[in-house]
């Protein structure tokens, strides 16, 4: 199991559209341990396989409180089957736009389907930070990172930030 780098905005291979997983393998599991590895490290609660540069259908979760013993959670090929129409607001951060936080409106509640880390289909209603979590992960598949859900201002504002950083840290 390796710790692995995770891209940061405005890096383009975050806008990436991820590629459905064939089938769940001994080299599946091994990269969302990677994944795992790397999110626990960074320190993250989700991981997406694009923010590490692959650009399959495969995500990495734990919810579990710091104190708490951990809880990974795998997706793969995972598919959103319901939406509720109540919506909710959660202050979202991302591995990838690093120490950025904004309120992000999603739907309360989901229904979604997903192979786990054994390749058994699984499918569950989730709400509160799962159903957050999983939407902003589910994103990341997409292409879409939380600041696309934000006003053209503020997504701006979080770009320029990230651009300057990315200089500074170059610079040393």
């Amino acid at each position: 199991m390796a710790i692995r780098p995770i891209l940061t905005a405005p890096d383009p291979r975050l806008k990436t559209i991820s590629k459905p997983v064939e089938r769940v393998d001994d080299a599946l599991r091994a990269l969302m341990d990677d994944m795992l590895d790397t999110m626990y490290d960074a320190p993250g609660i989700g991981l997406a396989a694009i923010q590490i540069g692959v650009p399959q259908r495969v995500i990495v979760m734990d919810l579990a409180g710091k104190d708490e013993e951990k809880q990974p959670r795998f997706f793969v090929n995972p598919e959103i089957l319901w939406r509720s129409e109540d919506l909710s607001f959660y202050e979202e951060g991302c591995l990838s736009v690093p120490e950025m936080y904004e309120d992000v409106q999603r739907p309360a509640r989901i229904r979604a389907r997903w192979l786990d880390y054994h390749g058994q289909e699984v499918e569950m209603e989730a709400d509160g930070m799962l159903a957050t979590c999983l939407q902003h992960e589910m994103d990341h598949l997409e292409g879409v990172l939380f600041i696309d859900h934000l006003s053209k201002l503020k997504r701006d504002i979080i770009l320029r930030k990230m651009t300057k950083a990315k200089k500074r840290a170059a610079v040393g």
